[in-house]
């Protein structure tokens, strides 16, 4: 049984004492990521983890539906990467930078301005023997063929994004369960698919359905 690299356990630790970090390989595709254990969820948490967890969410320890539904997606369609520049915004766990990079991209970037993100980034791109470059900023990052978002429009604040990753690619795909339709003249909505986050955090099935959307 592979063990859980310590400074992810350390930072886990900071916001879920005692939590557990095992290697997982995700449905439907070839990724395995370093995430909390499935029976996790079903387990009591005081108010003060619970106080934590809202207030410095660890997004990295979850593969959450969008990424994984993007994730099956570039495995099964790995034209839409392959041979390509690609960056991955709001990475969290690196599920949809990994899964371009098995597709065949070129080069991808894991971007997050949460270090510990990018730590597991690179963690996880060890266990599944691709090579990812890092950024913490998406001011600093060059253009790029493709950027891909997954599960990034959950706070309205975040919405202004859409126009931002304009100014950097002109191919975006956005996959996002918690938005089900938006209105903006450069993108389109062009499928849904089912996924749900793993482990099962045993969501309404209304946050199963993810909605992809791509730039005209």
């Amino acid at each position: 049984m592979l063990k859980a690299p310590q400074h992810l356990l350390d930072a886990l630790h900071q916001i879920i004492p005692n939590g557990e970090l095992v290697a997982q390989q995700l449905p439907q595709t070839s990724i395995s990521l370093w995430l909390i254990p499935p029976v996790f969820s079903n387990d009591r948490l005081d108010d003060e983890v619970i106080r934590r967890i809202w207030n410095d969410t660890p997004y990295w320890i979850f593969c959450w539906a969008s990424g994984l539904a993007m994730a099956q997606w570039l495995m099964a369609e790995p034209h839409h990467v392959r041979d390509k520049v690609v960056l991955d915004f709001g990475a969290g766990s690196g599920v949809v930078a990994i899964a371009a990079k098995l597709a065949g991209a070129k080069r991808v970037i894991c971007c997050d301005i949460d270090p510990i993100s990018l730590d597991a980034c690179r963690e996880n791109a060890l266990l599944n023997d691709v090579e990812l470059e890092y950024l913490d900023d998406l001011y600093k990052t060059e253009q790029v063929d493709v950027l891909l978002a997954a599960d990034v429009l959950y706070d309205q604040c975040n919405r202004f994004f859409l126009d931002e990753f304009l100014k950097f690619s002109p191919t975006v795909w956005v996959a996002d369960s918690r938005v089900k339709n938006f209105t903006h003249p450069k993108y389109i909505k062009v499928d849904e698919r089912s996924a749900t986050t793993h482990p099962d955090l045993d969501e309404a099935n209304e946050f199963r359905n993810v909605s992809f959307y791509k730039t005209l």
